[in-house]
């Protein structure tokens, strides 16, 4: 059976390692696999997204509507943003973190924290605060770790030898910042 995983946030979060990350770490484990990336205008703090497909046999690396088993967003508008994706019966996990878009830098548009809040609760969203997490560890920038382990937790993938995939992926300086993220992560799942 094939599985689906959207990871979604806002450009500089670090999403596509995130999900770079998780295809490697499900590759070695011998599961076919395909991904595709949007970065839109991800260098200026656009919307970006990852749909990772993973299974015995995976013939597309698309996920339609209503087809991602679950949904991984970095910052919460996104969530919203792209919720169609999910299936019914999917799980969230949303990072409560806020980054304005420039219409909302510009005055433009107001951003709703307050109804987004109460929408994430609604569904049933797991929400973690990974920022504050990732500064408490010492670095701010390892809150997509801190995600992914929260999503391999959600998804019984723990079983893949994590630590080898961020040693072999990460810059060696950050190596043991990004174990300690990741278990952090699996702590925090749902």
């Amino acid at each position: 059976m094939t599985k689906s995983v959207l990871l979604v946030g806002v450009g500089g979060q670090g999403t596509i390692l995130a999900s770079k990350l998780l295809t490697t770490g499900l590759m070695e484990a011998g599961y076919d696999v395909k991904m595709s990336e949007i970065h839109g205008m991800s260098q200026r703090g656009g919307s970006v997204s990852s749909q990772v497909r993973y299974g015995d046999k995976v013939y597309s690396p698309v996920i339609e509507k209503g087809g991602a088993d679950i949904l991984v967003s970095f910052e919460k508008m996104e969530t919203l943003r792209w919720l169609e994706f999910l299936k019914s019966g999917g799980k969230i996990v949303s990072n409560d973190f806020r980054i304005d878009s420039v219409p909302v830098l510009t005055g433009q548009f107001k951003y709703q924290e307050k109804e987004i809040d109460e929408e994430l609760k609604k569904l049933g969203a797991t929400v973690i605060d990974a920022a504050t997490k990732a500064e408490e560890l010492g670095n701010a920038k390892v809150m997509n770790v801190i995600l992914l382990g929260c999503l391999v937790k959600a998804m019984n993938l723990d079983d893949i030898d994590w630590e080898k995939i961020i040693s072999d992926n990460v810059k060696p300086k950050f190596v043991e910042l990004n174990k300690k993220a990741f278990e952090l992560g699996k702590t925090l799942s749902m």
